[in-house]
């Protein structure tokens, strides 16, 4: 599984990581949450609350977005969003 990490600023990109995790370790959703936390940890932002419309998103597109509010500290940006990339 491969996932990418933005971080937005308005429409501007301020930074953006990609991670990979072998395919063969644990259940998707043990994948999912490996690649989230790396990317959170290379991007240095806390891991962001996830919240039904963000499964929502998830399934229907493999992306989602987190806004400022989805963190409990504050943040430099407006908008984290992670995309599954498809191989």
């Amino acid at each position: 599984m491969r996932m990418i990490g933005k971080l937005y600023k308005g429409v501007s990109v301020l930074d953006e990581r990609v991670v990979d995790v072998d395919d063969g370790e644990g259940t998707y959703q043990d994948r999912l949450e490996k690649c989230l936390l790396e990317v959170c940890r290379l991007l240095s932002v806390e891991v962001p609350l996830w919240l039904t419309k963000n499964t929502r998103e998830y399934v229907r597109f493999r992306r989602t977005s987190f806004n400022a509010d989805q963190f409990f500290n504050t943040v430099h940006f407006d908008r984290f969003e992670i995309r599954i990339i498809e191989e």
